[in-house]
């Protein structure tokens, strides 16, 4: 696996961060196979748990593609009880280009980032225990994802935000409704096409249903969902693509992460 870290120097690097606010709980970047094979194991158990994931290829509970070999991942560990709670992987622009592309190119038509592509990180894969999710864990991993960006010197982050289909659709299309004021918001934004387009605009979008939280923080931050998801019947999710500028970043946030 290649280490983003090595081609790194406007930082000194860090590896390891505590929470302010969770006692226990540390985020670190994965170092050897053995730490990777823990948060595939919980991406698995996840995404089979809780969005019926299906994986045609994976041997022994575990969620793998050819992209974890070129990223970063990220661990947040329950250190009293050695356990993966949480987990999201990096993949900076000059990885990309050895591995061909990023997996986001598998589920949209990215040619309106053309210009953009050799300062655009992707995220995804992220995951969190459902013990874990009151708000600790999330703020670790994006504390560690804003790091690398800032060794980097990387301006902007996309990512497929997965809606799960299990309800038939119905917070998808709240999503989408979301979706439409945020183009709206940002007309200048690039608008992305999905390759297998998941249609939203067919759902019964006057039923009640609530932002996933992902999904939200990213709006929180200052991201936009730039275009319509896209189907993962694998996963059995609708995927929204989802662009944040760093430039576009809340203040709030930019003082949190170190920006300024």
């Amino acid at each position: 696996m290649l280490q983003l870290r090595s081609t790194i120097v406007n930082e000194k690097p860090q590896s390891v961060w505590h929470s302010p606010v969770a006692t226990g709980l540390q985020l670190r970047l994965v170092q050897n196979k053995k730490e990777l094979k823990a948060v595939q194991r919980l991406r698995f158990k996840i995404f089979s748990d809780e969005m019926n994931a299906v994986f045609p290829d994976s041997q022994s509970g575990i969620d793998a593609d050819r992209f974890d070999a070129w990223c970063e991942h990220f661990m947040v560990v329950d250190q009293a009880k050695d356990k993966v709670v949480g987990t999201y992987r990096f993949l900076s622009p000059e990885n990309a280009r050895l591995a061909n592309g990023y997996y986001s190119d598998s589920e949209f038509d990215l040619s309106p980032l053309a210009g953009i592509r050799d300062n655009l990180v992707e995220v995804g894969r992220s995951c969190i225990h459902s013990k874990y999710r009151s708000g600790g864990v999330i703020m670790l991993l994006w504390t560690g994802i804003a790091h690398l960006m800032r060794q980097g010197g990387y301006r902007y982050l996309l990512g497929c935000a997965s809606v799960s289909l299990r309800d038939d659709g119905v917070t998808a299309a709240k999503v989408w409704r979301e979706a439409q004021q945020s183009i709206v918001r940002a007309p200048d934004m690039p608008r992305l096409t999905p390759l297998h387009r998941y249609p939203v605009d067919k759902l019964n979008s006057t039923l009640p249903a609530k932002i996933p939280p992902l999904i939200k923080g990213y709006l929180n931050l200052g991201a936009n969902i730039c275009g319509e998801p896209a189907w993962d019947p694998d996963f059995n999710t609708a995927d929204f693509p989802v662009l944040l500028d760093l430039q576009q970043l809340d203040s709030r946030y930019r003082r949190h992460f170190g920006f300024e």
